[in-house]
């Protein structure tokens, strides 16, 4: 017999969490987003405007499955609309229930939803995977309640795999101006100075470890505060007043749990470039990189990736996730395309959600007939 149980208080989820970690290890693409320790710190940040509702799937008495959701106010042209997502806010790629059977999880958990009073305007679940062996699990699930949902592509990511290859054969497959790019400008940045990389993945505090380097940590926002990102006011950047405190705390989580990776690249003793990453069992996520302005004209940036990638393989990892965004140093250096979903749902009863759902539909509407007229031009 199945049943699930409802934890709204966050304090509440300390008595499951050697349920969540043993879950955790059996979660396809986990990674640090999916644990507790991430969540709780989530939430002290940006938990006051939200209500969590984190579903325990049992069996039998016996958990089998987590999924963590959150009822988040959203602003859209009808207004402030209640959204019910998952707690990621676009942080991480992936995300969904933890452990090995999500098709289970998610549609108990939607059943459970179903049943219970609606406190959210639409449901949008994003960063889903469709793979193969996924079966569309989210899709499925929302069609087995009686809700009909739109399944959209959300964002693509650039991957490097380093399955079933080396660096040597992963690098003579970079394009040949590419190549010739990143020897020459290495050469240039070995003329100028002493050049090192720093590279730091620390082991867990339960194995002996959990350093967070926090001297490393100041260089990668001394770097963020020189350059283009110190003025950007989109609030995802490591040196953002928004963020900033809430991604100080991830670190020192990250470094408790063994799931950090920062890497720096110095010429002279000066923080010239950065790649500051999470990491889970081989895969590595990048979550922001940058470089300072004066080095700009070296490609440090470039070489510094060149050198993750070459660490990376003698490493061993699975994985290096490059983010969100086709930019075109990460198309020159990804060996492929990754693409995550979203689901969303607009209940009839709602007419803020129908409000987004006629706005989405006439936005689609007029941006087909711009491109139908744009092809005439092109024709004539």
């Amino acid at each position: 017999m199945a049943d699930v149980i409802e934890i709204n208080d966050p304090d509440e989820l300390e008595q499951y969490r050697l349920v969540w970690n043993s879950l955790l290890l059996k979660t396809p693409k986990a990674s640090f987003f999916h644990s507790l320790d991430w969540l709780q710190t989530y939430w002290k940040h940006f938990g006051q405007h939200q209500r969590l509702r984190v579903l325990i799937i049992q069996s039998n008495g016996t958990p089998i499955g987590i999924v963590p959701l959150c009822i988040n106010s959203e602003r859209y042209q009808v207004g402030n609309v209640r959204v019910l997502t998952y707690p990621l806010s676009d942080w991480g790629m992936w995300y969904g229930p933890l452990g090995s059977d999500q098709s289970a999880s998610i549609f108990m958990a939607l059943k459970h939803i179903s049943e219970t009073p609606r406190d959210w305007d639409m449901i949008d679940l994003r960063w889903a995977s469709a793979e193969l062996n996924d079966r569309n699990a989210t899709g499925r699930a929302l069609r087995a309640v009686g809700w009909q949902s739109q399944k959209m592509a959300y964002q693509q990511n650039s991957v490097v795999n380093f399955s079933d290859t080396n660096y040597e054969t992963y690098f003579a497959g970079l394009s040949k101006k590419w190549r010739h790019e990143i020897r020459r400008q290495t050469r240039v940045l070995d003329r100028s100075g002493e050049m090192t990389f720093h590279r730091h993945r620390p082991l867990s505090a339960t194995q002996g470890d959990g350093d967070p380097r926090w001297d490393l940590y100041e260089n990668c926002l001394e770097i963020s505060q020189q350059s283009w990102q110190g003025g950007s006011t989109t609030g995802n950047t490591l040196c953002h007043d928004h963020v900033r405190d809430f991604v100080k705390d991830c670190h020192a989580v990250a470094a408790r749990l063994g799931m950090l990776d920062v890497a720096v690249m110095k010429i002279n003793g000066k923080p010239a470039a950065y790649q500051y990453n999470y990491h889970y069992h081989g895969n590595v996520y990048g979550l922001r990189m940058g470089y300072a302005p004066e080095f700009s004209k070296q490609g440090v940036g470039k070489i510094l990736m060149n050198r993750l990638i070459e660490d990376g393989f003698q490493r061993g990892d699975q994985t290096l996730d490059l983010g969100i965004g086709d930019y075109d140093f990460k198309r020159r250096f990804r060996t492929e395309v990754e693409t995550n979903y979203r689901f969303v749902c607009y209940p009839w009863a709602s007419w803020r959600s129908q409000g987004v759902r006629l706005t989405r539909w006439l936005k689609r509407h007029r941006n087909e007939k711009e491109q139908v007229a744009a092809t005439k031009g092109d024709s004539n």
